[in-house]
């Protein structure tokens, strides 16, 4: 029975009542773990991973591996990490002897012994005839008729007009020299200080070389990419590694197509870095160590060293050399999928309690738009309800003293 001294009494004990069911309340939600958080834990990426413990991924998830960062790893994400333009296109060579084609210019030289020939007098032993090899692959001399230039090389193309005058002229000979290429070519586009068709010469011309006809990059190499496309296949390349690695430095083919980007490489730092958000390189590469210094290192109160995570988009040939061939085709059957480059995502971890970890990353390759995860240790969020439980508790004792 509610006990009162009147009806103002019966009135403050029902308030006291409410308010106190009310904290109550209030505190049994905050127990529910409604603690706010920066991110999942380090066991809830490595649960969500393939390999955790939801073994079964629904259709509708992103599948994705979690892979500990050891020599081994580091060793084949550095070997196979970057893109290569010679294991796409292959080196190349000199491609054989160049021939004739459509809209090339020749200026071919026809000699004769005596002065009073088809194509000499008493003062020129010799007569220059410019020729554009037609769009039918033709063009025209005189006392001969259309030729059929395209295909031909220079030597054959001398050879076939000598055969065709020494019926017609004086011991005729014939110089055929290339006066402009229009058929061997390739367009050079984009950051370039001279975006460019370039005519490949007679011999064999290196990447490198066809940039620099095009006045070359506008920016600096290691904030800028070169993609090649030839026929259906496209590869892309840091210009920096082109210079470092002179494998790299392919020979181009007729109707290349070369795109120079301006693209600074940036990493994300997220969690309990120091110094979270877009980080810029500000070089050619840049280890795990080096990402972590510029992250400016963990906060040591609220971060958990088990729980480094690197975040990226994986090359084929490194996800089946850190993961294994059977895994990897383990993976495809539930669902793991490229990207439009045909990158397939994967998740490295680092724990920084092991001290061998901390020569590992010095060797772990940093890629651009990586996205680096610190982990919060489990005792902050602990913590951050205890606090709340006492800010609860301040409020419960000011509304005892306003409900008295």
């Amino acid at each position: 029975m509610l006990k009162t001294d009147g009806i103002g009494g019966t009135h403050t004990g029902l308030a006291r009542s409410v308010m106190r069911l009310f904290l109550g309340t209030a505190l049994l939600t905050l127990s529910g773990c409604l603690v706010p958080n920066d991110g999942p834990l380090t066991h809830e990426v490595i649960a969500a991973g393939a390999g955790g413990k939801s073994y079964e991924i629904p259709k509708t998830k992103l599948v994705f591996d979690v892979v500990d960062i050891d020599q081994r790893v580091a060793n084949g994400v550095t070997a196979l990490g970057r893109p290569s333009l010679s294991r796409t296109f292959g080196f190349g060579g000199a491609g054989g002897v160049p021939v004739i084609g459509v809209g090339d210019e020749l200026r071919v030289t026809i000699f004769e012994a005596g002065p009073d020939g088809l194509f000499s007098t008493a003062e020129r032993k010799s007569t220059d005839i410019p020729v554009v090899v037609q769009p039918d692959g033709r063009g025209q001399i005189p006392y001969v008729g259309s030729v059929r230039f395209a295909g031909m090389t220079l030597d054959s193309a001398r050879d076939t007009i000598v055969e065709a005058l020494k019926a017609k002229a004086v011991e005729p000979d014939v110089i055929v020299t290339l006066a402009g290429n229009q058929s061997r070519t390739v367009s050079v586009l984009g950051d370039v200080r001279k975006a460019s068709i370039v005519p490949l010469g007679l011999n064999a011309q290196h990447l490198s070389e066809v940039l620099a006809s095009a006045g070359g990059p506008n920016k600096p190499p290691y904030d800028t990419y070169v993609t090649l496309k030839r026929g259906g296949r496209t590869g892309t390349i840091l210009l920096q590694s082109l210079v470092e690695n002179p494998k790299e430095d392919i020979i181009v083919k007729p109707d290349d197509q070369i795109y120079v980007t301006f693209d600074p490489q940036t990493f994300s730092a997220l969690g309990q870095t120091s110094k979270s958000g877009k980080i810029e390189f500000a070089g050619a590469s840049l280890s795990l160590v080096e990402a972590a210094a510029l992250a400016g290192g963990g906060n040591f109160s609220t971060a958990d060293p088990g729980g480094y995570f690197v975040f990226r988009y994986e090359y084929e040939s490194v996800y089946r050399q850190v993961v294994g061939e059977d895994r990897f085709r383990d993976l495809l059957s539930r669902g793991l999928a490229p990207d439009e480059q045909g990158r397939y995502p994967i998740v490295y971890r680092l724990d920084l309690a092991e001290t061998q970890s901390y020569i590992v990353a010095q060797s772990f390759p940093i890629r651009h738009r990586d996205v680096i995860y610190l982990a919060r240790h489990p005792a902050t969020d602990f913590q951050k309800f205890i606090q709340i439980i006492n800010g609860g508790s301040t409020t419960a004792y000011n509304i005892h003293r306003v409900t008295e």
